[in-house]
């Protein structure tokens, strides 16, 4: 470990572990979160590794925000399909939906829900903690630790080897987090 923290839990490794194995199939650059034992967040092959931190971290926000209580109580209309119902969650969640999605996304519910706000979304967000991310390669730049913070991620595995570590260890102690270099790249190009 290279950070002032050092406390690995084996829940946290073990999330390691499933997000290393799941970038390890993935096309590079890679970036994996998980969380419990699963992965709920995955950005790959992107131009840059901070553009697939941003992409993972949207969707781990994405699954955290699809368990807030409001969308839990959602009330849809009878025999309304699993993939219907799942659309209706992401536009429910969504901030940039046009008017005429709205309405056909209305018809969904039995009862109509009022949306999350912003801040309702940013709130439930910030108890998002414990996240495990794991990258295919080194991180050349903090940006993708800055980004990576607003989703819970607290542990964090990398190859190293940048000549700007220094700076990414700093990052990670800023924010509290683990992170370990583990000397492998699992790039494929």
């Amino acid at each position: 470990m290279v950070t002032r923290r050092q406390d690995l839990p084996a829940s946290a490794r073990r999330d390691l572990v499933v997000a290393t194995l799941a970038i390890k199939y993935t096309q590079s650059n890679s970036v994996g979160l998980a969380l419990g034992g699963q992965v709920i967040g995955i950005g790959a092959g992107q131009q840059s590794r901070v553009h697939c931190v941003r992409l993972a971290a949207a969707k781990a926000d994405l699954w955290h925000l699809r368990q807030h209580p409001r969308v839990l109580e959602l009330r849809f209309r009878k025999r309304l399909r699993r993939a219907e119902r799942i659309n209706a969650i992401d536009l429910y969640l969504q901030e940039d939906a046009t008017p005429q999605e709205l309405q056909a996304w209305e018809a969904n519910f039995a009862q109509v829900p009022v949306r999350l706000t912003r801040q309702e979304k940013r709130e439930w967000l910030d108890g998002l903690q414990g996240v495990a991310l794991s990258s295919d390669a080194y991180f050349p730049f903090r940006d993708s630790l800055d980004r990576a913070q607003r989703s819970g991620v607290e542990y964090v595995v990398q190859a190293g080897g940048s000549i700007r570590d220094d700076l990414v260890v700093a990052a990670a102690d800023e924010y509290g987090m683990v992170m370990v270099n583990s000397g492998v790249r699992l790039f494929h190009h």
